[in-house]
């Protein structure tokens, strides 16, 4: 309770030392765009026990284009863009086609109409997955660091593994059984009063300010470069494109998918 009216009041006198109408209005009009490396580490479970490090670090070399991305967060008050920066990716001989199915589309978040709208490819067919944000109930902790130059503040909060990774499969998740228990995923996230607003990276936001790192799981998103307030507005415009349907319903579908691949492929080889 004593954090909550902490942060609450280090909210108030960010406000409060205004001047001008001039000032209020730039302090409210907070937007701009955030830059994030994420980095992953690469699970090789009772596979990976049997390999050699060398044969682990070849692995990791050859997959790093998906291990490690650069992500732009593009932000005002109420909505955002978060997409992955684009990059001539460098010949190494590995290509990772399989994975390209599944990695994140471009993503809105309208924390006004908690609204959520992705773009999503699967073998060429384009879905535009639309639903609700994830709700999450956040924990205020009493820890603080510095990054860059900004005070951050850290939350932490336990969710459904499912509802972080929705738009990613493997065939693994083709043997799960329905009555399984709920995975959960522990995260930690450090954000900032400075930039008053409820957005984050990813599936991440709901607390009083930019979401400047998070971790969850293998992943670790941090900021490294942040633009606030340019003197050209920041063109945030939801995705449009690709047949409408909600994360459970694109989640069955690829599922079911990917059975028929798995079955067909069955056959092949009868």
């Amino acid at each position: 309770m004593f954090i909550k009216l902490f942060h609450t009041f280090l909210t108030f006198l960010l406000f409060s030392f205004v001047g001008t109408d001039k000032d209020t209005k730039i302090q409210q009009e907070f937007q701009g765009k955030a830059y994030y490396f994420s980095k992953s580490k690469m699970e090789l479970g009772a596979w990976g026990a049997r390999m050699s490090e060398a044969q682990k670090k070849q692995i990791q070399e050859r997959l790093k284009n998906r291990l490690e991305k650069t992500y732009i967060l593009a932000f005002n008050k109420s909505e955002s863009l978060f997409y992955e920066e684009e990059k001539v990716q460098a010949i190494s001989g590995a290509t990772d086609s399989w994975g390209s199915n599944f990695t994140r589309g471009k993503q809105y978040k309208n924390v006004n109409e908690n609204r959520l709208v992705q773009e999503q490819e699967f073998y060429g067919k384009k879905f535009l997955v639309k639903d609700q944000l994830q709700p999450i109930e956040w924990k205020m902790e009493s820890e603080s660091k510095q990054i860059g130059n900004y005070l951050c503040f850290k939350a932490t909060a336990v969710v459904p593994t499912q509802e972080l990774t929705w738009f990613n499969f493997s065939w693994g998740d083709l043997n799960q059984d329905e009555n399984q228990e709920i995975q959960l995923t522990a995260i930690e996230a450090w954000y900032t009063l400075q930039i008053p607003i409820q957005q984050g990276p990813a599936e991440y936001w709901g607390l009083p300010g930019l979401i400047l790192e998070v971790s969850a799981g293998n992943t670790t998103m941090l900021c490294s470069q942040l633009t606030l307030n340019p003197s050209e507005v920041v063109e945030i415009k939801m995705p449009e494109k690709g047949k409408e349907i909600n994360k459970l319903d694109y989640n069955q579908t690829i599922k079911s998918k990917m059975l028929e691949m798995r079955n067909n492929r069955g056959r092949g080889r009868g």
